[in-house]
């Protein structure tokens, strides 16, 4: 069974955030914010950190305009996505994310490995396909037979 994808983002300032969710309706959402290590890029140097704290609840429209908004560095980042009105966790396995109502979990490590799991179909697909245009490298699926990810956590 196809659980996402996975591939590699370039190790630079940017917005990838905002580039990588492009077929995704953030506002939709509320999201989880894990508050991990990203920082905000000031006259082409680090500034405060992007996601200071970690959020419960991160309003959709709030979450794109700082993703879309902003240029940042991602070392580490945690987002989760909720269908609106439902209660938000922050899930650590991916069955615990297969039984959750968390529709979309994207996790950044070592600021170039991206996972990006996608409950829908549908979503999962044209996330494949946006990705593919993009260039990133490294892109495949995320499977049951090749996930080695015990943790949905970049930590």
């Amino acid at each position: 069974m196809t659980r996402g994808i996975q591939f590699q983002i370039p190790n630079e300032y940017g917005s990838f955030l905002g580039e990588i969710l492009k077929p995704i309706k953030i506002a939709d959402y509320d999201w989880f914010v894990g508050g991990e290590e990203s920082y905000l890029v000031v006259k082409n140097s680090l500034g405060e950190s992007l996601f200071p704290d970690r959020v419960m609840g991160m309003a959709g429209e709030e979450l794109q305009t700082m993703i879309d908004d902003n240029k940042y560095y991602l070392i580490f980042a945690n987002l989760k996505a909720y269908t609106r009105g439902t209660a938000i966790i922050d899930i650590e396995t991916y069955e615990d994310y297969a039984e959750s109502d968390c529709q979309l979990a994207l996790l950044v490590i070592d600021s170039s490995y991206v996972a990006v799991y996608i409950k829908d179909a549908k979503i999962r697909e044209e996330m494949f396909e946006h990705i593919k245009r993009m260039g990133y490298e490294a892109l495949d699926y995320i499977t049951d037979d090749n996930d080695v990810r015990t943790k949905l956590s970049v930590w």
